[in-house]
């Protein structure tokens, strides 16, 4: 295989074309029908994913990419049957909500005692715990460059960039040494939440609303590419970095995962049979919005980036100052 790392992705041009494609140089596109001409979709690649990867990255260096990456519309790179999300996930993100709920008036010492025992509990549950999931709708996707319709049904939109799993193969009940084998590839997620729908004042303890805060149209700005996992050195050293209008809000490393990818993609195929094509993301770092104490408003630019799965910008919209017929429909159109 070449050492040249490429991406797949789902593109659309300013006529309106749409096709699979892959990523050269992170700046140029070539159809995926150049490599193979059965191949319409990066679907078609799950059936030998590492022979598919291989085949084109025989050829990738010396393909012709005709197309500029920035003079086409990213879409969603897959057509997800099923999301799983982590939550709570991120070692630095878990202490810093812990002391934001910290008494008025504790002091220094206090917070760094605080500090100490909510580290000391997180090591607990690495060792004896599990990662924390639950279930998303591929109804939120949308593209690395499209607008964020924020909705009228919540009044605190916050930001969470992540990386999340795409699965090349079946996986049910596997283990973490199996999990590589079942990966297909990373892709970049803003997993964006209604903080003031997360827990329903009249439901109490029967737990959170996540259809209500993480799954509104567009809520899960995806891509721009899928990244290979054989160009995924490290998934432990990738750096996540989002800024808002141009102040930086997120800057960790996934080094400060309380469990890394392959325990939370295990745990998930414990609980459901993931298919190929499904996303697994893997939790979001410090720096959101409730912690800076600023949610998204219209007129917003979220510009995001990890280390290898590219960039995205997305400007936020108010659901409220569209013109109905028109909400959301061109990023509702990037699932389909």
């Amino acid at each position: 295989m070449s050492s040249a790392p490429f991406g797949l992705g789902r593109f659309e041009t300013g006529a309106g074309t749409r096709f699979d494609g892959v990523v050269v140089d992170e700046r140029a596109v070539a159809p995926l029908a150049a490599v193979d001409p059965s191949w319409t979709r990066i679907s078609d690649l799950f059936d030998d994913w590492a022979g598919a990867i291989a085949r084109i990255g025989a050829v990738v260096e010396a393909m012709e990419a005709p197309l500029r990456l920035d003079e086409l519309r990213p879409l969603p790179p897959v057509r997800p049957a099923q999301i799983l999300q982590a939550g709570a996930n991120y070692r630095t993100h878990v202490i810093d909500l812990h002391i934001a709920d910290a008494p008025d008036g504790s002091t220094p010492d206090e917070i760094a005692a605080l500090r100490a025992e909510v580290g000391a509990r997180l090591d607990r549950r690495a060792r004896i715990g599990a990662p924390y999931l639950f279930a998303g709708l591929p109804s939120a996707l949308c593209g690395a460059r499209d607008d964020v319709v924020l909705p009228t049904h919540g009044t605190q939109p916050d930001w969470e960039l992540e990386v999340a799993v795409v699965l090349a193969r079946p996986a049910f009940r596997i283990s973490p040494d199996e999990v590589d084998e079942a990966i297909a590839g990373y892709v970049m997620v803003n997993d964006l939440t209604l903080r003031d729908r997360v827990f329903p004042p009249d439901i109490g303890r029967i737990g959170s609303d996540w259809v209500a805060s993480k799954n509104a149209p567009t809520f899960l700005p995806t891509g721009p590419w899928l990244r290979p996992a054989a160009f995924v050195e490290d998934p432990a050293q990738l750096r996540i970095r989002l800024a808002l209008n141009g102040t930086t809000m997120q800057d960790a490393s996934t080094a400060d995962m309380i469990f890394d990818v392959r325990q939370v993609v295990s745990h998930a195929s414990q609980l459901v049979r993931l298919g190929p094509g499904d996303l697994v993301l893997t939790g979001s770092p410090a720096g959101n919005g409730a912690h800076h104490g600023r949610f998204l408003r219209d007129g917003d630019v979220i510009d995001s980036e990890i280390t290898g799965l590219g960039r995205q910008r997305n400007r936020c919209v108010g659901e409220k100052d569209l013109n109905p017929a028109g909400v959301g429909s061109t990023n509702l159109a990037a699932t389909r």
